[in-house]
């Protein structure tokens, strides 16, 4: 073998090594994932329990998975720098590398900012803030967005391009994004005005001009709603912004107002002594607001004497109203059973004249009609 020959083969030898020792490294950095993640999150985890700091847990957990991730790059990182025989695959892969761990950082605290999370909640309860369903998810959004855009950046200026002429680029266009983009933008201030001046949160039953249903969801555009026939409705939210917009959710209570006819030849006692009865039911039932009850005899209509009935129920869930409604009702029918009084239908009563009663009652219209 000839010294040219050897020398390849030390070569070839010598990258069999190189690469064998980049796998068993790379492995390695797996097996510290799977041990730190056991030991140290679980050590972590233990102590975060017994702390002060509510969101010590919290802010673990979201850290979790970047954290399993950055073993996986660091182990990627150092196999390859183990073959990168070159001065420039050396500092693309440390571009690489820095880029992917702006990446890990930046899903970190991508998780921290979920919407459904207690992040946003314990901070405002903290600092004694106001906040609601629709408030956290949409600063989420808006810390989400951030986030994407600073690590972007970061990344791009770790790559060697000009952030800045970008940036710059876009103040040139803006006047021209803004001219195609109204509607958009609207739709955002639309969002902020609802957001600020809270006339829903999600899960209300809302009803406007454009739309009635239960509040979904609230983006920058528009607002997800849930109609009562299950079909999901997105309305923009410069429309929701420039409606009247009724909140039934935030009713205090629910009212129940009907006239109840009863028949003309009904005595006055009778009448009196139901009004009577009716007001008394529904002023100790415990389920019926006590402070606005009316039961009155309100007008002499066509066919009935009317019985005006206004009140008003303690809860206002749909299908607790519809139940008390009924034992109201039920009670109601029980009292005017009791008292003998019936309830009048639409009818048409005919009088006739003496005469023609006369000639009724002595059969001469009968005569006429036979005889012809």
């Amino acid at each position: 073998m000839n010294t040219l020959e050897h020398i390849i083969l030390l070569s070839h030898e010598n990258i069999i090594i190189e690469i064998t020792v980049a796998v068993l490294l790379f492995l390695f950095f797996l097996f510290l994932r799977k041990m730190f993640t056991k030991i140290v999150f679980g050590f972590l985890k233990k102590v975060t329990s017994k702390s002060n700091f509510i969101l010590d847990k919290y802010i673990l957990n979201c850290f979790e998975r970047p954290v399993r991730f950055l073993f996986v790059v660091l182990g990627l990182y150092a196999s390859f720098s183990m073959v990168a025989d070159r001065l420039e695959y050396q500092i693309m892969l440390d571009k690489a590398f820095r880029s992917l761990l702006i990446y890990t950082f930046a899903w970190g605290f991508y998780n921290i900012t979920n919407p459904s999370s207690e992040f946003f909640k314990k901070i405002f309860e903290r600092y004694e803030l106001e906040g609601d369903k629709i408030l956290f998810p949409f600063i989420s959004k808006v810390f989400r967005i951030v986030i994407i855009f600073l690590s972007i950046s970061i990344i791009i200026q770790e790559w060697g391009y000009n952030v800045e002429g970008f940036i710059a680029g876009l103040g040139l266009g803006g006047l021209a994004f803004a001219l195609a983009a109204q509607d958009t933008i609207s739709n955002v201030f639309g969002g902020l005005v609802i957001i600020t001046e809270k006339p829903f949160s999600l899960g209300d039953w809302i009803e406007t001009p454009s739309v009635e249903g239960t509040v979904e969801d609230i983006t920058f555009r528009s607002i997800k709603v849930r109609s009562f026939a299950q079909a999901l409705v997105t309305v923009p939210n410069s429309t929701i912004a420039k409606e009247s917009i009724t909140n039934w959710t935030r009713m205090g209570r629910r009212r129940v107002t009907f006239n109840l006819g009863v028949m003309y030849s009904t005595p006055a006692e009778k009448m009196e002594k139901c009004i009577k009865r009716i007001k008394d039911l529904l002023k100790k039932d415990e389920e019926i607001h006590p402070q606005t009850i009316f039961v009155n005899f309100d007008k002499f209509n066509d066919s009935s004497l009317d019985i005006f009935i206004y009140f008003f129920t303690n809860t206002t869930i749909w299908g607790e109203y519809l139940r008390v409604k009924e034992k109201i009702n039920f009670a109601i029918m029980k009292i005017l059973e009791e008292e003998g009084v019936q309830v009048a239908f639409p009818s048409t009563s005919i009088y006739f004249e003496n005469e023609i009663k006369s000639r009724v009652e002595n059969g001469e219209f009968k005569k006429e009609i036979e005889r012809t």
